[in-house]
């Protein structure tokens, strides 16, 4: 129902948005940066028009240079519009091959440079891997999913994967672990009342402290801090 209202209450301008995105991902002179800006602008407008209101914390916490990949929970489709909003520096991202024919995402993932990963081939997943991990190299800024797909548990965790931090250690960036509280109630409840997502940033782990880490051990760690940290909200906000 909320995708729905969205649409509705941006009827008039939604085919101009698309095309603009869409140009953005053909025009060479169009810079990521430049797109980046463009999709957040598109991004407000439409959470604003889905009463969906964006509570973010930490944002201190964001590495001071570029470079660096951020990790969260995954609840839904949502949560991607979370990051669009909140986050203040440029960012592409990874998502899963199914959704990338999905109007409007095709074109943002197209203008943004991100990556669909294949997560039952796995000689592309390691090239997307390996592809992301150069991009981070060279100074831009990643989301990806560590869980590999949506919770479907509310605000519990599944396990995390091991191979989605083998971009980490590649590019030996700054691993930005999030918490998204509530992302799943926008479009999975059948509703369009007022709804307040919350993401919370929290400190980096940088390559000194994970550097003699396995993958998997990085994975549980992240995981563990993000449950703890959503674990406290939950209860400071019930007291």
């Amino acid at each position: 129902m909320r995708i729905a209202l969205m649409v509705v209450r941006l009827f008039f301008q939604v085919p101009y948005y698309l095309f603009r995105v869409w140009w953005c991902g053909v025009d060479k002179k169009t810079t990521y940066e430049e797109a980046f800006w463009l999709i957040k602008k598109i991004t407000k407008k439409a959470n604003y028009a889905g009463r969906v209101i964006i509570e973010d914390h930490g944002l201190e916490n964001l590495p001071g240079e570029d470079g660096f990949i951020l990790f969260p929970n995954h609840q839904g489709m949502f949560d991607v519009l979370v990051f669009l909003e909140s986050c203040p520096r440029p960012f592409s991202f990874v998502a899963k091959k199914e959704v990338s024919n999905i109007i409007l995402l095709k074109q943002v993932i197209k203008a943004l440079g991100a990556y669909a990963m294949d997560r039952e081939d796995i000689r592309q997943s390691m090239k997307v891997i390996n592809a992301m991990a150069e991009d981070v190299k060279a100074g831009r800024n990643f989301l990806i999913f560590p869980e590999g797909t949506r919770s479907k548990m509310g605000n519990k965790l599944l396990e995390f994967k091991g191979g989605s931090f083998k971009s980490a250690t590649k590019a030996k960036c700054p691993i930005v672990p999030c918490a998204l509280i509530d992302s799943f109630k926008p479009f999975d409840e059948n509703s369009v009342r007022p709804v307040t997502v919350k993401l919370i940033y929290m400190p980096p782990i940088y390559y000194e402290e994970y550097k003699y880490m396995k993958t998997v051990d990085i994975a549980a760690e992240v995981k563990r801090r993000i449950e703890n940290t959503i674990e406290e909200y939950m209860q400071e906000n019930i007291l």
